[in-house]
């Protein structure tokens, strides 16, 4: 199916502070539902469980979204959600890997003809087993990606794996790179796993329509004048398929007009396909 399709990502950083405690009436993750023009947005760290992320987006299950969602086992972290404006006629929790199949790290809809996976990859921690723990599950994301590669050449379904991968690809990815060459999401080998990864076939499509240039980051400390100064990284990415990355006709990274307006350290990643 080729039926036009917007999706968005964002980390939100803990989901019912950013419904109740960064928001107001006008502002905050629930206004941002309201205006959006996505049909599937994928969130990342919600830190909730399945019940306590419910509650938390009731107003937006009421409106008609519809979610499906991977709670994380170890209270307080982590956890990857989709919501679809269309039915979702699959979900799949984990990417195969038995070590990580509670994380609440990998969850993949199938809605609206195509596989959306929201994905939140550890942070790690240059040479520890923090950092291997990352490089492990780097291996079985990129295995799955494989069999959707397979999925779109065999039978014509794409996929996008959307979310916070906490890696920078690039030195256009990250503002101060030269202070973060030895620090985790700025390694050389994670960087030369992306390149590799995109070498099989998978499109960055962000940075596709923003070629040669810095940024656009989307995730800013909350400390400092990190935002201010537009001292961000970008490790908020939306991997796609071939085809399906072909139709992306418009990008665009939602950043806030004053650090005041932010409910998330990161900012809505928002991709039409048209």
């Amino acid at each position: 199916m080729t039926r036009p399709i917007t999706v968005s990502t964002i980390n939100v950083n803990g989901v019912r502070a950013a419904v109740k405690e960064r928001s107001s009436e006008n502002l905050g993750m629930l206004p941002w539902f309201k205006e959006t023009a996505a049909d599937v947005v994928c969130l990342q760290e919600t830190r909730a469980d399945d019940e306590q992320l419910a509650e938390a987006l009731a107003p937006v299950l009421a409106d008609g979204w519809h979610l499906a969602s991977a709670e994380p086992s170890v209270k307080g972290r982590n956890g990857v959600a989709v919501l679809s404006r269309t039915p979702i006629d699959d979900v799949r929790i984990g990417c195969g890997a038995e070590e990580f199949a509670l994380h609440g790290r990998y969850v993949e809809a199938d809605t609206a003809g195509v596989t959306v996976a929201s994905v939140y990859f550890p942070t790690g921690e240059a040479e520890t087993e923090r950092q291997r723990e990352k490089e492990r599950f780097m291996a079985a994301v990129e295995t799955r990606m494989g069999v959707l590669l397979a999925q779109e050449e065999s039978a014509g379904k794409g996929a996008v794996l959307c979310g916070d991968w906490n890696i920078a690809h690039t030195e256009n990815d990250i503002k101060n790179w030269k202070g973060n060459v030895k620090k985790a999401g700025f390694l050389p080998q994670e960087r030369q796993w992306l390149t590799d990864l995109l070498a099989t076939g998978w499109v960055d499509v962000v940075r596709r329509a923003h070629p040669d240039v810095p940024g656009p980051y989307a995730w800013w400390s909350w400390r400092g004048k990190a935002f201010d100064n537009d001292a961000g990284w970008r490790i908020d990415y939306q991997l796609a398929t071939p085809a399906l990355a072909a139709r992306a006709s418009s990008v665009i990274t939602e950043r806030p007009a004053a650090y005041a307006l932010r409910w998330s350290d990161h900012c809505p990643v928002t991709v039409h396909y048209a």
